[in-house]
């Protein structure tokens, strides 16, 4: 049952990848919607980046439709998807820079791409998104062998915000980072969602992640996949959605953001959209 008033930003139906005889995703259905925060997890080889790839374009699937503000990504034109691109970021879990290029240079690429700017605007945007990521000033000229691995993902993200987009979608960015770099990288995540009105994609392996930003949390498992709030799947019966949660390390997630809580006194386990 469809809880959201309004249309999915995003819309998976009927979803196939397959690699040679291997079928990764089997009729996968998933809607997003407008300023949430989803999570996506699964085991290896479950294709949570496969996922991402295949919404934005950049993986064909086998069979299925995929729609990001109602129209049919597989569909397009280039020109068409040229345009769609140009209404979402991505974090990819290197960062992807160019290490040819100073950070303030990799910020300005999709601004090259997509539109003719001078020189000047284009060195002020820079500035702006290096400012609004947690980096500072003197990272704009300094190339990503330069940058600490924290702040290669950091100069990542500025660059996937560089135009302004509707939807940000990071692929495991918290991955490699200490657990104070990662908290740290979680709370950026959180704010800019709310001082920008972004709706955020984020495949993650972080069980600490999901507790600390994620509205609803997506599993892959079994070739599909399941959705629904934290208090949601904490009681999946699934093995992997049971064993992921309840293990170990799921337990002492579980138990470390029970104990913060609300000023109000109530525990912090999740926040349904």
């Amino acid at each position: 049952m469809n809880r959201h008033p309004d249309p999915p930003i995003i819309s998976v139906r009927g979803l196939v990848n397959r690699f040679g005889q291997q079928i990764v995703h089997d009729g996968l259905d998933l809607d997003v919607y407008a300023g949430e925060v989803l999570g996506v997890v699964g085991g290896s080889g479950s294709g949570k980046s496969v996922l991402l790839r295949t919404i934005i374009g950049l993986n064909r699937p086998a069979a299925g439709h995929v729609e990001a503000f109602g129209k049919d990504v597989w569909q397009l034109s280039d020109a068409e998807l040229l345009e769609l691109e140009q209404r979402w970021g991505v974090l990819f879990q290197s960062g992807a820079l160019f290490s040819s290029l100073t950070v303030a240079q990799n910020i300005e690429v999709p601004l090259k791409e997509f539109h003719h700017m001078p020189q000047p605007l284009m060195d002020q945007i820079a500035a702006v998104k290096i400012g609004l990521v947690g980096l500072p000033e003197d990272a704009g000229p300094k190339f990503p062998a330069q940058l600490s691995g924290g702040m290669v993902k950091r100069a990542g993200l500025a660059r996937a915000l560089a135009m302004d987009p509707e939807i940000l979608f990071l692929d495991e960015p918290t991955s490699g980072l200490d657990p104070i770099g990662a908290g740290e990288f979680d709370k950026l995540i959180r704010d800019l969602k709310e001082s920008l009105g972004l709706t955020v994609f984020m495949v993650t392996h972080d069980l600490d992640s999901l507790y600390a930003i994620c509205d609803r949390v997506a599993v892959l498992v079994d070739r599909k996949i399941r959705v629904g709030t934290l208090d949601e799947l904490l009681h999946d019966n699934n093995p992997w959605i049971h064993a992921y949660f309840h293990g170990p390390r799921g337990r002492a997630t579980q138990c470390s953001h029970e104990t913060a809580t609300h000023p109000d006194g109530r525990a912090a386990l999740s926040r349904p959209v």
